[in-house]
């Protein structure tokens, strides 16, 4: 029988590694693959240099950011090697880094992870970003510095450096020049007529009063009043207006400023800026009571301490003009007036004088019932203020029976009895007509005003007495 022979390939163990076969016998695929594996594994000195350049550069660590690192001779020696191009920085600026050979101390835990994530976030160009942003805080600091303490800007701190040096120079010219002494104006010495009491000095306790100038003030309003005063005969230029029609008006006012409880130089006021106002243009009948509510309205804010809402004229004018018109007629009757609202009230005159009559309440009273006779009757525009408070406070006292016009009482006054005549005269003749202004009688006739409307008007003694003064005038 021919012996058989074993198959080589049924005697070859793969897991026998003493296997003489498996030695010996390599195909060419394993061959192939194992002198590729000889030629991908590096010597052992190739292992070694790359093991150094690992360590000479373990995480790319920069300079900029001051970092220290583990690096030996050596590696610092290695590092001066000229580097490949895919390592050398975007700026191509190469930082000398300091080197130990010993181990730096343990970092703490917080501080180790500030460092790592510094050292993450910088790469390439990104070191000299993190150079700026390390110099900027010290640009800062010196910038604040050279501020000022308020932390103003520097172009301020410029301006205030020169205005300190002009106040500077300012102030030593004031120390070279003496300062001139403060005049003090005195009130000059009044020599009061024989048989005058001086009625002042007993209020120089009050500096509400000023005594001291209470006669030069009283003056100046006298001076004033001739600016003050309108044209008596501004109607002949009025082709819708009467002086009926005047009075109608005038008389609603009275009405108006009873019902709003306002201050009598209010009324006067108003009154005052109608007339010169018509002496001035010319006005329609359907624009009169327009120019009556805004001079109402202009007075009120002029004189009152709280002036009624303009809501309020305009519903009292049963809302026959808007609030948009009666602002526009303000400034157009302001602009004819040249904004001059100084009118020397007769209310002024007649306390003046009332000062003399002892401050008698009643004969004050019916004296401000005498004095509004003059706003009602165009007759009295032609007198000034004071002689209409002056020939009211006549009337009112010989009414009531208060005594003589003596010397005291005309000196306060400024008019004598022969200069009150004709305004005297004017009153009475006022007085023994018919009513014919409804709200003025109203509003006199009521207790708040001692019934002044109903005290004068019977006083048949009174027309007696102007009778006779009638005829011994003619005389």
């Amino acid at each position: 029988m021919p012996v058989r022979t074993r198959n080589p390939r049924s005697l070859t163990n793969e897991n026998d590694e003493n296997s003489a076969d498996v030695t010996t016998r390599l195909t060419r695929a394993k061959a192939a693959t194992l002198k590729v594996d000889e030629l991908a594994m590096p010597t052992k000195a190739a292992l070694q240099s790359k093991k150094t350049a690992a360590n000479a550069n373990p995480t790319r660590k920069r300079a900029a950011l001051g970092d220290v690192s583990n690096v030996t001779k050596v590696d610092a020696a290695e590092s001066k090697k000229p580097a490949k191009a895919g390592l050398v920085s975007k700026a191509g600026i190469q930082k000398k880094t300091t080197t130990t050979t010993t181990r730096p101390a343990a970092v703490p835990l917080k501080e180790k992870a500030v460092n790592t994530k510094a050292a993450r976030t910088g790469s390439g160009a990104g070191s000299i970003g993190a150079q700026k942003r390390k110099v900027a805080p010290a640009i800062a600091a010196t910038v604040k510095d050279e501020n000022s303490e308020e932390g103003e800007p520097i172009r301020k701190k410029v301006h205030t450096i020169e205005a300190e040096k002009k106040a500077k120079i300012e102030e030593q010219i004031r120390k070279d020049v003496p300062a001139p002494a403060p005049v003090v104006v005195e009130p000059a010495e009044v020599v009061y007529p024989e048989g005058v009491k001086d009625l002042d000095s007993e209020d120089l306790d009050d500096p509400l009063m000023v005594a001291e100038y209470a006669n030069e003030i009283f003056e100046y309003l006298r001076d004033l009043e001739c600016k003050s005063v309108p044209n008596p005969n501004y109607m002949e230029h009025q082709d819708d207006l009467e002086w009926k029609t005047r009075g109608i008006l005038i008389d609603w006012l009275v009405e108006v400023h009873t019902r709003f409880h306002l201050l009598p130089e209010t009324l006067f006021l108003a009154v005052n800026i109608i007339d010169r106002f018509l002496s001035e243009k010319v006005v329609q009948l359907d624009r009169l009571q327009l120019v009556g509510i805004t001079a109402m309205f202009i007075a009120s804010k002029y004189e009152e301490v709280l002036s009624p809402h303009i809501a309020n004229f305009r519903h009292v004018a049963d809302d026959g003009f808007t609030e948009a018109e009666i602002l526009s007629a303000e400034r157009f009757v302001l602009q004819t007036l040249n904004y001059d609202l100084s009118y020397p009230n007769p209310m002024n005159f007649l306390r003046r004088i009332s000062k003399a009559d002892n401050y008698d309440i009643q004969s004050r009273t019916i004296g401000k019932y005498l004095m509004e006779i003059s706003l009602l009757d165009h007759r009295f525009m032609a007198y000034r203020p004071s002689h209409v408070a002056a020939a009211a406070m006549y009337l009112a006292r010989l009414i009531l029976d208060r005594g003589d016009w003596d010397e005291t009482i005309e000196y306060y006054a400024g008019y004598s009895e022969d200069e009150i005549e004709p305004v005297f005269i004017q009153m009475i003749d006022y007085l023994a007509r018919p009513v014919s202004h409804e709200a003025f009688f109203k509003k006199y006739a009521s207790k708040k005003f001692l019934k002044g409307m109903t005290l004068s008007l019977p006083s048949s003694l009174l027309c007696a007495h102007v009778l006779c003064m009638m005829s011994c005038v003619s005389r």
